[in-house]
């Protein structure tokens, strides 16, 4: 019985991982922080098949570099957000409107996902960087 429960974790864990990964691979093309999901699901997968904990600090430290980039600059940011009303409004119209591929609101819930998830990303990063610029005032200058 535990070990059932056990390699049902593992599976949860492993395709929950792989859902982070793809999602972040698919991110990585958007000026938003992409890599941040690559190394969620990376730390998850990590955690389903433990041989890929070496993968874990590299990928964290790519991850946390893109971070940074993304909020460096006022046109960075502006850039996030405009994909993110994107792929919100992207959502809406494939729920909406019958004539676009592949259209309906399973397409177009995933888009709106990806549009959150993305604002989400977007916040954190933002904190991130300013709780440690107030923490370091001389990396400010």
């Amino acid at each position: 019985m535990a070990r059932s429960v056990e390699s049902i974790r593992r599976a949860a864990l492993g395709t929950l991982g792989a859902v982070l990964v793809l999602v972040g691979v698919a991110l990585l093309v958007l000026p938003g922080p992409g890599l941040l999901l690559v190394f969620a699901g990376v730390v998850l997968l990590a955690r389903a098949v433990p041989t890929l904990d070496r993968f874990v600090a590299p990928v964290r430290e790519q991850a946390m570099r893109a971070a940074e980039e993304s909020v460096s600059s006022p046109w960075r940011i502006a850039g996030s957000v405009l994909v993110g009303l994107f792929l919100v409004g992207a959502g809406v119209v494939w729920g909406i409107v019958p004539r676009v591929p592949y259209s309906g609101w399973a397409t177009g819930a995933s888009l709106i996902i990806s549009g959150c998830i993305l604002f989400a990303l977007l916040v954190w990063s933002h904190r991130r960087v300013q709780a440690a610029r107030r923490r370091s005032p001389s990396a400010s200058g």
